[in-house]
């Protein structure tokens, strides 16, 4: 009986110690996964650099409804797989990069405001994060007055995006609109932008 009963106590044990050390596994991979760094890039601006899939347009299936529209941000987060990230040092330092691409179509730096779309970015925005902005298609879309702004407010507006990105400790980024694929003069591409373009320099 004494035999049978110290054997059932250390079997009890043996599992209770066993499920201590699982707890205490878990516990440590839980904590891993939590002190696990995060570059976050976010993207704003218009259609040339929006993602179409997932929500884009909420109800409706990006290949039924938007395909072979594609924006280049949609196809931005392939350059930062792990065996990438050791080239981009010391730029990024984190173990993982994600980009979330906040750019939708149509909009200037001006509606991308007032919508309400910067501050959703901004409120998120964590120290040595990255925002890439670009605008300017819409921004000199003088027949469009709805989105229209003339080239000093745009110019405050991505300097405004410039400080506010810098006051949480993250990154700016200002890329030129990307070029229409008109008009053709001597086999060159010319610039439809205007000042647009210039405005960062």
């Amino acid at each position: 009986m004494k035999k049978r009963t110290f054997k059932i106590v250390s079997f009890l044990f043996s599992v209770l110690l066993l499920s201590a050390c699982q707890s205490q596994s878990n516990v440590q991979q839980t904590t891993a996964k939590q002190n696990k760094k995060v570059t976050h890039i976010y993207l704003i601006g218009d259609s040339t650099m929006a993602d179409y899939t997932g929500d884009y347009d909420p109800g409706k299936e990006y290949m039924k409804v938007r395909y072979p529209i594609t924006g280049w941000g949609q196809v931005f987060q392939p350059f930062f797989v792990k065996d990438s990230l050791a080239s981009l040092k010391p730029a990024m330092t984190t173990d993982s990069v994600a980009v979330i691409d906040r750019a939708h179509g149509g909009r200037s730096t001006r509606t991308f405001f007032q919508e309400g779309r910067w501050r959703s970015v901004y409120d998120h925005l964590q120290p040595k994060d990255y925002v890439i902005m670009q605008f300017g298609h819409n921004d000199g879309s003088e027949k469009h007055p709805e989105r229209y702004i003339n080239i000093q407010g745009y110019k405050e507006f991505l300097r405004l995006f410039v400080s506010q990105t810098r006051q949480k400790g993250g990154n700016p980024v200002i890329v030129t609109p990307v070029a229409r694929n008109y008009p053709w003069k001597d086999g060159k591409l010319e610039n439809v932008h205007g000042e647009y373009a210039q405005a960062p320099d």
